[in-house]
């Protein structure tokens, strides 16, 4: 295990790469609780008013319950391929790529705040009864029709791609395999009612907003490079 590990990341799994692994999970740590403790009061709590995002074209898309495997799929997706950026020290990627993703869910949790919005995109009884309804009726029970836009599950998914297709882990299968994946999550957004075209929009357009910021922009090229510095640093 501590070899292949060492053959893969390029240093060996002992105490200091422990330490340097929890430096890294660090941000995780501190930002996963408050996201998910804020997600859940918005859940939880009952605006007097909810904004209802709809477009013609929401009318038009059916309901196709088999995507409801790649939109569970994103909830591994999106964190494997955080972890894999870590646990490779690719330093640089893996900063860029938390920033990234926190940042928006932070925008998308002060959106739902200050502008509650709710969709009826749902259908009221299912049009069949299988595997794929069942589980589609499981997401419908744990996640109310509100506080939706702009859609994360689309958001997360651009920058996992994003983040996938610059790591030097994966190689051009993999890439290919994992942009499969995301562009299959963001479809199953719409084909299992659980997002709007608008939200879909909108989270593209807030992903090329900040993949110029934190991919483009000298602040945060020096950022990373420093933190890539100090791993290697202690690591020789």
């Amino acid at each position: 295990m501590k070899n292949l590990y060492e053959k893969w990341a390029g240093r060996p799994l002992n105490r200091e790469t422990g330490a340097d692994l929890m430096k890294l999970f660090t941000p995780v740590l501190v930002y996963a609780p408050i996201y998910l403790t804020w997600f859940i009061l918005l859940e939880r709590h009952r605006f007097s008013h909810y904004a209802v995002i709809h477009t013609k074209v929401d009318d038009v898309i059916p309901f196709v319950e088999a995507f409801i495997i790649p939109y569970y799929m994103w909830f591994l997706y999106v964190s494997a391929t955080l972890m894999i950026l870590m646990f490779s020290f690719e330093v640089e990627e893996y900063y860029k790529n938390f920033f990234f993703l926190a940042t928006g869910m932070t925008i998308f949790l002060i959106i739902s705040t200050l502008f509650p919005n709710m969709h009826h995109l749902r259908p009221v009884v299912m049009p069949r009864d299988n595997i794929f309804t069942h589980l589609v009726q499981v997401i419908y029970a744990s996640d109310t029709p509100a506080n939706l836009w702009p859609s994360i599950h689309v958001y997360n998914s651009i920058g996992s791609m994003i983040a996938i297709q610059r790591s030097r882990r994966f190689n051009r299968r993999a890439k290919i395999i994992g942009h499969i994946i995301g562009v299959s999550i963001i479809l199953s957004t719409v084909f299992v009612k659980q997002h709007s075209v608008y939200d879909v929009i909108t989270a593209f357009i807030m992903a090329i907003i900040f993949y110029y910021l934190f991919y483009h922009t000298p602040l945060m090229e020096n950022y990373c490079k420093k933190r890539e510095e100090r791993v290697a640093f202690r690591y020789n």
